[in-house]
């Protein structure tokens, strides 16, 4: 579509009682709060401004958008001036037009007279609003001090990679500073000076962008009403000429974006105000970090090789297919039906997933299929799933603006999931309380106008320690709620659980040095979650990704009940989904067990609408997962395997484990946008689309189904979709469709919890949130609102059991890993942007203690070795972390992170246990083996021979 603006009303939306008034002779009612302005766009006057804009609460210093009251003196704002009842109000009058004429003439005095180059032309509010007062004339001339000619303009700061500031053409709205306050949360900008000396600064005097705590999530650019700050990529080519509305592919808040194109060329990202999950915000990544699409590294043709040696021949789609499925067939004549399995992938569509899964179960005859979901969050699945009835968060990322304690557990929210993280802080600027259960300090725990009222620093590996501890103090204080629990729980089960969490072997005193914290602190801590109002719990990684992951979700889940934190706004179990599509991957049936909609493979019922409407038998029994599939590749009995749009050789633990297990397969399919770690190990590489190419949906970790449009054609000539529906028919399964939406009508047909989902639907109003059905036609932002999916909530007994993985004299010290906010998983896209000049490497943080009794210096190489391997790191002295524990990232494929992580994982579903390896750090000379065989290694593994002339 062309580029249609969204609607801008000045100030923020309000909630109440409506009030009714006349603007110019018109009626209008509107809730109680909102502003004159606001009001006057509901009846189609817009009256001038400059300060104002929607996204920020109003200002009033511009003094463009006066009007007239009815019995009140003056011209008053009418961006700071709330409606009330019975008003009347005239927007145009000779007055003040006379009035708005004088103040922009004196705006414009002191500004560049190069509209017709400047990088906002066309798009920008000054020009607009010299316009509509109609300025002709600016009778005060342009000599005398000034901030835009050679004597006195500053140098425009290019320092950031994707905007740049430029203070000559700055009106001093303060839109920037607020935007940066009110909505991001980072207080990066200010005005500094006074009067005709003030000026937008970037922290210290001295400091640019670049080198400020700005955090490049673009709400000061987007608030800008001039071309002081603007997108480097709209200076270079120009303003765009239309939209189309989609969904970041990068973590699992899911913004909205319109991606704002000259012909098939984006421009820019522009999160949109209509998004469900982000309301007009984003982050770095989402906003700016989109050129990995285009970049030099893009695969776009198929490719084939005989052996992982033989360097990659570029070959057409219907050889390559040919070829994947000859060899896929032949396994299997050999080795058997199970002897091949497949990966989706949680960076794709629904879509696209569900026609992987399918594949495997129809085509390829058996259920060896699994996702990334397996590494970070299926213990969330398993743990909701035996509590509450079904594996979802409960709670859409709005509710969090009605908690009155939050509970953030193994999270790093503003590195990790920034666009809720400032939603979150501006909660808590408000007066909701915090308490952060993280080894590491992250930001969350002292920041601007936030900090934590307790951060429990727990040692890595006794999660469910604390949350016994926790429940201890609940019960055996009184501190249950008894009413909830008789209404909505099992009498029985509770009553089990409640006998053991009072045992004095759970209390605070008891585990206090197993935990690593006082035991005041976690007697506080409970008291607060318990009585401080609405209490949510929000985590991530750092809960699933442990020996204990599911325990310690069922253990949280028991918590929210015995308080009754369950059901409402403000309150909640909510996972922080690392990957966009996290939450997709796992309902479109990517597990081994269960078919898409969270139905064992083992119900018959569900199994036979499948069986009917594929028009094949499945097997009853499950699958694979990926550990048994790696197990069973060097056992010899699996031997092929379809990877879609993951990095298992970088992200799995145990590097050299995975690597081993891939060499020993005689056919690995890469399905993906570059030659990335596994394809190292591929026979075929299918060449995928960006997220910019792709037409589907993906389902954020709030369980909301979000639009992903296409904005150009893909790249490789062939959809996902349809390249895996040729494979299926190559193998003999017949599958096609003519249109994702399509796919989307099956998995609804087939899907209880998609049922009213469509395109269509979609396309016509806003985002929903499974289940979709007849009982929740519009969708369902809060879960369990008057009882669980199950009926009533199971409490589950949660006994802590050390992980096996500890600190010896060999490996003294505890390595956990985590993410950083410029880089995004393993690094695949981000990497191949800007971005990399915010971390251009992992690195190792260690407690300044640890460093010197080992002689490491901040900035030096170490070895990082465990009983799986090595690697080495540059260290990073920091005291985020305490004594005896270290951490790094994974972004970087050279830094072999998972090399040193081991293959424990979660009892119940096999996530891998990547929080808690033991270690030991030492000055280091140079690469460990690993790395000196990658680099070696690399262009073998990556070479693409030349077209035959």
């Amino acid at each position: 579509m062309g580029l249609m603006k969204e609607i801008d009303r000045g100030t923020p939306a309000r909630e109440g009682a409506t009030v009714t008034l006349w603007i110019d002779g018109e009626q209008v009612s509107v809730p109680e709060g909102t502003s004159v302005m606001a009001a006057a766009s509901h009846v189609e006057r817009d009256i001038p401004k400059l300060c104002a804009t929607d996204m920020l609460e109003s200002w009033g210093s511009c003094r463009m958008c006066l009007v007239e009251i009815e019995g009140v003196k003056g011209t008053p704002a009418s961006c700071t001036t709330p409606v009330r009842e019975g008003m009347r109000v005239t927007t145009q009058s000779a007055r003040l037009e006379k009035l708005r004429k004088g103040v922009m003439e004196l705006y414009i005095s002191d500004h560049p007279l190069d509209c017709l180059t400047c990088g906002a032309n066309g798009d920008c509010e000054l020009q607009d609003m010299a316009g509509a007062v109609g300025l002709r004339e600016v009778r005060y001339g342009m000599e005398g001090d000034n901030h835009h000619d050679e004597a006195h303009a500053a140098p425009i700061d290019l320092s950031n990679p994707y905007f740049q500031f430029d203070s000559s053409k700055c009106i001093v709205c303060s839109r920037c500073v607020r935007a940066c306050e009110e909505v991001q949360g980072t207080f990066a900008l200010t005005i500094e000076g006074r009067g005709f000396e003030s000026r937008v600064s970037a922290g210290a005097a001295f400091d640019d962008f670049f080198s400020s705590d700005c955090v490049s999530c673009g709400a000061c650019v987007q608030a800008c009403p001039t071309a002081t700050l603007v997108e480097k990529s709209v200076v270079e080519h120009g303003t765009p000429t239309r939209h189309v509305d989609t969904t970041c592919a990068y973590c699992g808040v899911g913004c909205s974006f319109r991606a704002e194109m000259q012909g098939n060329e984006v421009i820019r990202m522009v999160p949109s105000k209509e998004g469900g999950a982000n309301e007009g915000h984003s982050c770095v990544k989402g906003r700016f970090a989109w050129g990995y699409a285009t970049h030099k590294d893009r695969q776009t043709d198929p490719m084939i090789r005989d052996a992982i040696t033989d360097p990659w021949r570029k070959v057409s789609w219907e050889e390559a297919i040919a070829f994947a499925a000859a060899r896929f067939k032949a396994i299997q004549a050999e080795h058997g039906k199970s002897s091949i399995g497949g990966i989706t992938s949680s960076r794709c569509t629904n879509e696209e997933v569900y026609v992987v899964q399918k594949m495997i179960r129809a085509a390829f005859g058996n259920n060896n299929v699994d996702t990334c979901a397996r590494v970070c969050h299926s213990p969330t699945g398993y743990g909701l799933k035996q509590t509450f009835g079904t594996s979802a968060g409960t709670q859409n990322f709005k509710s969090v603006e009605s908690a009155d304690v939050i509970l953030l557990i193994g999270a790093n929210p503003t590195d990790a999931h920034p666009v809720f993280a400032s939603r979150m802080k501006k909660r808590l600027r408000e007066g909701a309380k915090l308490i952060v259960l993280d080894p590491r300090r992250i930001d969350l725990v002292r920041t601007p106008h936030v900090e934590a009222a307790h951060h429990v620093q727990l040692r890595p590996g006794t999660n469910v320690a604390v949350m016994n501890a926790l429940a201890h103090v609940v019960v055996t204080e009184g501190l249950v709620d008894e009413t909830f629990v008789a209404e909505r729980c099992e009498a029985k089960d509770f009553a089990r659980w409640r006998a053991f969490v009072s045992e004095p072997r759970n209390s605070p005193e008891a585990l206090a040095e197993t935990i690593g914290a006082d035991a005041p602190t976690l007697r506080q801590a409970a008291r607060l979650f318990a009585q401080g109002g609405n209490a949510a719990i929000y985590y991530g990684l750092g809960v699933t990704e442990h020996s204990q992951g599911s325990t310690m979700v069922m253990a949280m889940a028991n918590l929210a009940m015995a308080t009754g934190n369950i059901g409402r706004e403000g309150v909640g179990v909510n996972p922080l989904r690392g990957q966009n599509n996290v939450q997709g991957s796992c309902d479109m049936g990517s597990f081994p067990h269960e078919l898409p909609g969270y139905r064992h493979i083992s119900d018959d019922a569900a199994r036979s609408e499948f069986e009917a409407d594929w028009g094949v038998p499945l097997l009853d029994e499950p699958g694979l997962r990926i550990p048994n599939m790696f197990a069973a590749a060097l056992a010899g009995s699996f031997r092929g395997l379809f990877v879609q749009g993951e990095d298992i050789a970088q992200s799995d633990p145990n590097t050299l484990h995975v690597h081993e297990a891939l060499r020993s397969m005689d056919c690995v399919v890469v399905q993906d946008l570059f030659l990335n770690e596994t394809a190292a190990f591929a026979h075929v590489f299918l060449p995928g689309t960006s997220f910019l190419e792709k037409d589907g949906t993906f389902t954020n970790a709030e369980r909301r189904i979000n639009r992903v449009r296409p904005v150009m054609a893909p790249k490789s000539g062939l959809s996902e979709s349809e390249a895996v529906c040729r494979l299926a028919r190559a193998m003999g399964y017949d599958m096609g469709y003519e249109s994702p939406s399509q796919i989307m009508d099956e998995i609804a047909r087939l899907t209880p919890s998609f049922a009213g989902v469509s395109f269509a639907r979609l396309d016509a109003g806003p985002s929903l949130q499974w289940p979709v059905n007849d009982a929740y036609p519009d969708g369902a932002p809060i879960m369990h609102v008057g009882g669980f999916v199950r009926g009533k909530g199971r409490f589950m007994l949660t006994e802590f059991v050390p992980t096996s993985e500890r600190a010896t004299r060999r490996y003294p010290l505890i390595l956990t890993t985590g993410r950083i906010l410029s880089q995004y998983n393993v690094g695949a896209q981000t990497r191949r942007t800007e971005n990399s000049r915010w971390h251009a490497e992992d690195v190792l943080e260690i407690h300044p203690h640890d460093a010197e009794e080992r002689g490491v210096a901040d900035g030096d190489f170490v070895s990082v070795a465990s009983r799986t391997g090595a690697t080495m790191l540059r260290a990073e002295i920091s005291e985020r972390m305490p004594q005896g524990v270290v951490y790094t990232t994974f972004h970087h494929p050279i830094s072999g992170a998972n090399v040193i992580t081991t293959d424990n994982s979660d009892w119940a579903t096999n996530c891998p246990e990547y929080k808690v390896t033991a270690v030991q750090v030492t000055p280091s000379n140079g690469p460990s083996d690993w790395q000196e065989w990658r680099r070696e290694m690399e262009d073998v593994h990556h070479r693409v021979a030349l077209p035959a002339e």
